[in-house]
């Protein structure tokens, strides 16, 4: 099985699409499709490829803001955008799109998490049914940097050193609600002081997807983290420890971005990342998730 696969590679399973894998670890690039013009049969061949690769890619995209809630509808209902460091900023009359920008109009930001780095995460791991995808649509970007990093959680569990994973069994993580991924904290939430009592879900730290049967790591974000039944220092320790073995380069890739790309990752066995750019430059991302389920 190659490392980015979740099943058996099989051609049929993606009918006429184009799917070009990209990297060892994760990612495939579909291409020549439209994402405002998805009958049944390309859907089912594009969340395919998406279970399949864990990462989906698609350029070249034109579509507008309807497009892009009616697309993501298709895999299931939407989350609303949940509340950031300026508060719930979302595209108006589209409660369900976020929006990430650095840009400021008249001093006001008009997205969140500027233009600094977004550590490594997965998107609302902090709520007790964290989004099973999300999917990021570029309007503008910079000329460089700001690239986002995908890391395959399958892998991380499987390079896991056996002693560890042993101590991992049973385990639960809180996740910290109070932070964002890129290290602003959330109107209307205090500094955490201590990683026990922070606020936020509680997770096992290896799940079972329910998609493709396998198990997979689940660790959220670093930051407030806390290994529930144990000491703060010795989850602290374990922590370190799990993640010194999760973001290796060989469990990653990197998106360099283009105008009218479209990302769509599965939520549930991916963290990502995001690098800092330059303040001068503009970026503007819409992103949508498509809501968790009880068995996700």
């Amino acid at each position: 099985m190659t490392a980015n696969a979740t099943n058996t590679s099989d051609p049929s399973r993606y009918g006429d699409l184009a799917v070009v894998p990209i990297s060892d670890a994760l990612g495939a690039e579909i291409k020549g499709i439209d994402l405002g013009n998805v009958d049944e049969a390309t859907y089912r061949a594009i969340r395919n490829a998406w279970i399949d690769n864990l990462v989906v890619l698609i350029r070249n995209q034109t579509i507008g803001d309807e497009e892009l809630v009616a697309f993501s509808r298709l895999f299931g209902d939407l989350d609303m955008a949940p509340p950031q460091e300026h508060g719930q900023q979302a595209v108006t009359g589209l409660p369900e799109i976020m929006v990430i920008s650095n840009v400021k109009e008249g001093g006001v930001p008009i997205g969140s998490l500027g233009d600094g780095e977004a550590i490594w995460h997965t998107d609302m791991n902090y709520v007790e049914r964290p989004p099973l995808a999300s999917a990021l649509f570029s309007l503008e970007v910079p000329d460089k940097g700001g690239n986002t990093g995908f890391c395959n959680m399958y892998m991380a569990l499987d390079a896991l050193p056996a002693d560890l994973r042993s101590k991992l069994e049973g385990k639960s993580i809180k996740h910290d609600a109070s932070m964002t991924s890129g290290g602003y904290l959330r109107q209307g939430m205090d500094e955490v002081t201590d990683v026990s009592k922070c606020p936020g879900a509680i997770h096992p730290i290896i799940r079972n997807h329910p998609e493709s049967g396998r198990e997979v790591l689940y660790l959220g974000r670093r930051l407030n983290a806390y290994i529930m039944g144990i000491p703060v220092d010795e989850s602290e320790a374990l922590l370190d420890e799990i993640w010194a073995y999760t973001t290796r380069k060989d469990h990653t890739w990197h998106h360099h971005w283009q105008v009218g790309d479209v990302v769509f990752w599965d939520n549930r066995a991916v963290m990502h990342r995001r690098d800092s750019f330059d303040s001068g430059q503009r970026r503007i991302m819409h992103r949508t998730q498509i809501a968790g389920r009880s068995t996700a």
